[in-house]
């Protein structure tokens, strides 16, 4: 009997190099612990169907039908020999659909033989669009065929698990590639404490890995997902407990805004009250800054809920008991938008050690990389004497040079953008650790919060302040209704004869080195989708057609830091009427002359990243308007997103609805670096009560035993998920 291959095995022992490399390089397992716990995105029943229907567009998806009709036609083709070429065209069919395979050339043979109507198989590919119907071009395919002994019975009955797979490997290959490391399943370490695995009868790790990968019966699947679950929510949780835990026994130095200082001073100056969500939200900051270990605290507000002006109080209040708070944003644009927002909302109490400075007054600098050496050398020294109260800048704040007087407030902008350890390069500036404000303008449902923000308190401002005008959003038909578009542009012109501007968002630069033009022409680029649209080639078509006449720039993250600061600043004055950028305006661009915004293949974004975007407009008095540009077809699910971003513009019910509609595996990629990868069974939205219930479990064993000595197994599972984790915060950061 050969011996069982251990955990940490490494894959190219058990399946040869070839098989091995493409693991790692594709779905990133490395070892036999890694290929178990790649579990089945779903099952199959034999005698069952998948549903054509619902397939999701551009993804690569396993599906299991019927053929039901097979076509082989023949058509001139310079190419092929004899001038004569072959397509296959299959239908197959479930039921609920039907979808069109099509093979070309040298690929038709096989299938043309095994593919008869009436044959089952599996069938692995990309689903695309042509001539508006869903098909897959070249499908990998397992023909289905029961065993000579096997009863009809238990033939229909079978569960075949279809696993997350790619172009390179089908899931029927990772189902083989499983059944040779599943008895190393036995070997597998139990993170769970026994007394809480038996208190809530939850199955042993080895039986659900045997069970998720080889099931019985349905039971059989629930029985290990639960299981699951639990290790996944509850392994998460532990980290971010021990985190709180660390926290809270840090110090900190209290800090508390004086009667008369620069925060009153400030609020004597704004020209509106403030709505009831930011003073009750300050009031929950101000108590955390006064207490004597780091306030750690998530502030979630809507697009334009005035976040800003919540963390530049907070930032005051720092200020007037003798500190610096340091402001950190994920780009140039978005620090210098920053730098100018602030210094204009506090006028003379900005010029600090200047004339025409008020008395309270402190400097506000700002430090990016693409400073010149000068402008830097003074910014450095402005932090280190104190003279500066208020710096606001990118990563380059986290730099070994940069020294601060006395660092007691870090306000993190778009904290999806930092990962933890950058958090904690800045913490390691003040003499003692500062207090830790983190911003996002992406709602985040409660769930995700304790998930991924798990060792943040949360605060949500969920008012928008008066003033903000509404923004109406619309799906645009491009491929059904092309006249459609043609208005869309009418509209443009329309809003910027009122005096106001326009935003056009596409979702590529376009000076790339673009493959598809280098790739020779076939009989298969038929099938071939269209490249998304770009940047300069949209503006260039936009100015010498539709638009021509108006003052129509382009904006996108190659472009030079000063170049870009230049076209934001034209935009901003009013010297342009028509901004066509990529998603470098996503976050924190506030032109509130800009009223309307049209997204070019708006379903190549995601959810939130549409209702980021559509923030941009609708911020001053005249209402907002959002064109959606798509040409998906109208039963697609792309086509589904966006009318969902059309009907609301609660971001919290979004956000909802975008988790619902990805899958298991990048439900946190966008949120933190790092978690994703150890979510692969949790399903954040529906899990809510296994979270909660594995936060306050965790909460309870880490206040017993902080460094979990009487828990060796869950130290090791915690130990390979935080290595994971800064493997992935390293190449982020």
């Amino acid at each position: 009997m050969d011996s069982v291959p251990a955990l940490d095995e490494p894959l190219k022992k058990v399946l040869g190099p070839a098989t091995a490399k493409v693991m790692a390089e594709h779905l990133g397992l490395h070892t036999v612990g890694d290929l178990l716990h790649h579990y089945p995105r779903r099952y199959e029943e034999r005698g069952q169907l998948t549903h054509l229907a619902d397939l999701p567009m551009d993804e690569h998806v396993t599906v299991v039908a019927q053929v039901a009709d097979a076509r082989l036609h023949t058509f001139a083709s310079s190419r092929a020999p004899r001038g004569k070429g072959q397509r296959l065209e299959v239908t197959i069919t479930d039921g609920s659909g039907r979808l069109q395979l099509v093979f070309f050339g040298a690929g038709v043979h096989k299938p043309h033989k095994e593919l008869l109507p009436g044959t089952r198989a599996m069938f692995a590919g990309k689903v695309s669009v042509f001539n508006r119907r869903l098909q897959l071009a070249h499908p990998a395919y397992e023909l289905l065929r029961g065993d000579a002994e096997e009863t009809v019975e238990t033939w229909a009955g079978a569960l075949i698990p279809i696993y997350p797979a790619t172009a390179k490997l089908e899931s029927w290959k990772i189902g083989k590639a499983l059944q040779t490391v599943l008895p190393s399943a036995q070997e597998a370490a139990d993170p769970l404490p026994e007394s809480l695995r038996e208190g809530r009868g939850l199955v042993p790790l080895p039986e659900a890995l045997l069970k998720i990968h080889r099931p019985h019966t349905k039971a059989d699947i629930e029985e290990a997902r639960a299981r699951l679950k639990w290790d996944e929510a509850f392994v998460l949780q532990v980290a971010l407990a021990r985190r709180r835990y660390a926290d809270a026994q840090l110090p900190a130095v209290p800090r508390r805004p004086r009667p008369d200082g620069i925060l009153a001073a400030f609020d004597d100056r704004l020209p509106f009250t403030l709505t009831e969500g930011q003073r009750k939200v300050s009031e929950e900051i101000f108590a955390d800054l006064a207490t004597d270990h780091p306030m750690h605290r998530l502030l979630q507000g809507e697009v334009g809920s005035g976040k800003t002006l919540v963390a530049l109080r907070a930032m005051l209040a720092v200020v007037d008991a003798g500190g610096q708070a340091a402001m950190l944003a994920p780009t140039e644009v978005l620090a210098q938008q920053h730098h100018r927002s602030v210094t204009e909302m506090m006028g003379e109490l900005a010029q600090g050690g200047m004339l025409g400075g008020a008395e309270n007054a402190t400097k506000v600098v700002l430090l990016t990389g693409s400073m010149g050496a000068a402008a830097r050398r003074h910014a450095l020294l402005d932090l280190a004497t104190g003279e500066a109260g208020i710096v606001i800048g990118t990563h380059a704040l986290i730099e070994d040079k940069v020294q601060f007087h006395d660092l007691g407030l870090v306000v993190v902008d778009e904290q999806h953008r930092f990962g933890v350890e950058q958090r904690d390069a800045l913490r390691g500036k003040g003499k003692q650790p500062p207090h830790l404000l983190v911003m996002t303008a992406t709602p985040i449902p409660r769930t995700v919060a304790m998930t991924v923000f798990g060792d943040l308190e949360t605060s949500v401002l969920d008012q928008l302040p008066a003033g903000r005008s509404p923004i109406a959003s619309h799906v645009v038909p491009a491929a059904d209704k092309p006249h459609f578009l043609a208005r869309a542009w009418e509209r443009v012109r329309e809003e910027v004869e009122k005096g106001h501007q326009a935003y056009v968002v596409c979702p590529r630069i376009g000076d790339e080195e673009d493959g598809a033009k280098a790739k020779k022409k076939s009989d298969e680029d038929e099938a071939e989708k269209r490249p998304p649209l770009a940047v300069l080639d949209t503006a260039e078509q936009l100015a010498r057609g539709p638009l021509a006449g108006l003052r129509v720039e382009a904006l996108h993250g190659r472009m030079q830091p000063d170049d870009k600061d230049a076209v934001m600043r034209r935009f901003a004055a009013g010297e342009v009427d028509v901004l066509v950028a990529t998603t470098v305006i996503e976050v924190g661009v506030n032109v509130p002359n800009a009223t309307v915004m049209v997204i070019m293949d708006a379903d190549r974004f995601g959810v939130s990243q549409l209702h980021q975007l559509r923030g941009r407009v609708g911020r001053g008095s005249a209402p907002g308007l959002c064109l959606l540009v798509s040409e998906m077809p109208e039963a697609s699910a792309a086509r589904q997103r966006l009318n969902a971003v059309a009907s609301t513009l609660d971001g919290f019910e979004l956000s909802r609805i975008d988790l619902e509609q990805r899958r298991e595996g990048d439900v946190l990629g966008q949120a933190q670096s790092g978690t994703r990868s150890s979510l692969r069974m949790l399903a954040v939205i529906d899990d809510e009560e296994v979270i909660a219930e594995a936060r306050e479990e965790a909460t309870r064993i880490v206040a017993a035993d902080p460094d979990l000595e009487r828990l060796p197994a869950l130290r090791t599972a915690l130990d390979a998920l935080l290595d994971e984790e800064r493997e992935q915060y390293l190449e982020k950061g």
